[in-house]
């Protein structure tokens, strides 16, 4: 693993590592926000935020002005890029398939099933990395923005235990019903839509063996609002299976980072609760 950003921010340090990826077959960077508390030697617990469509490590931390809310609170934040990448990595050359469009799954679909492997990265492969080479406590939640918000919410539900807490900014909530995820889970899955369901966060709330809290911010004016997104499914998903939901929408807020940056302190908040 070697460190290839170092940047001092709000008393603690934004880094980028880069590491051989052995669950993806390639090398990939990640951030690494230690906030000032990792210098007194106690473990701290972690905020893993998945990035959407298109984004690498470098937007949630150049955007979204978390550190600030981190460091108050004592905790360390991890951003991974959002797919494999490499010379030798399928690309489909659209910003919704291929690099930069990872989708937070296992393919089982050739070219993608060689690399693309993004959900046992996320969820095993990273945190064993964090937890092995960081003042990590072990007490770990998960966050994200569109498609990672997608990610977060179904990485949670197939993963009962893993994670304090959950949260989502603008998520794809039920990818097999809208153009965006059919796309996708069609290329990496294949045509059988039974097998989408594993990472639909609307088909897996009715089998979770977890009732952990879900946190849904959503913008009123987001421009995928009605086509991509559509969070009254996942209000009736939590209703009819009594799920607990606090879906947020928030008046006047589009998709962009402007929206993140307003509302990431209070999830930063919510999450050191669960976590400490």
């Amino acid at each position: 693993m070697q460190r290839i950003e170092h940047r001092a921010c709000f008393g603690g340090w934004q880094d980028v590592y880069r590491h051989r990826s052995e669950v993806l077959g390639c090398e990939m960077d990640f951030a690494v926000y230690l906030p000032p508390q990792a210098e007194t030697g106690a473990r701290l617990p972690v905020l893993y935020w998945l990035s959407g469509l298109t984004c690498s490590e470098q937007n949630f931390i150049t955007k979204a002005g978390a550190q600030r809310h981190a460091a108050e609170h004592g905790i360390i934040l991890v951003a991974p890029d959002t797919s494999p990448r490499g010379d030798d990595v399928a690309d489909a050359g659209g910003y919704d398939l291929g690099k930069g469009a990872g989708f937070y799954v296992n393919a089982t679909q050739q070219p993608w099933a060689r690399h693309y492997r993004m959900h046992d990265y996320v969820a095993a492969e990273l945190p064993a990395l964090v937890e092995a080479n960081f003042p990590a406590s072990g007490a770990r939640a998960i966050s994200g923005h569109s498609m990672g918000g997608h990610g977060a919410l179904t990485i949670a539900l197939r993963n009962p235990g893993r994670y304090r807490s959950v949260s989502a900014f603008s998520p794809i909530v039920a990818p097999s019903q809208v153009p965006w995820g059919e796309k996708a889970f069609a290329a990496y899955l294949g045509e059988d839509r039974e097998a989408w369901k594993q990472y639909d966060a609307c088909a897996l709330i009715a089998g979770a063996s977890e009732r952990l809290p879900l946190l849904v911010e959503q913008g009123g004016a987001d421009e995928f609002l009605d086509t991509q997104l559509r969070p009254q499914l996942l209000q009736a998903a939590c209703e009819a299976a009594g799920h607990p939901l606090q879906l947020r929408l928030r008046p006047g807020y589009d998709h962009s980072y402007y929206f993140i940056a307003s509302f990431i302190g209070e999830h930063l908040a919510h999450h050191a609760r669960a976590m400490t």
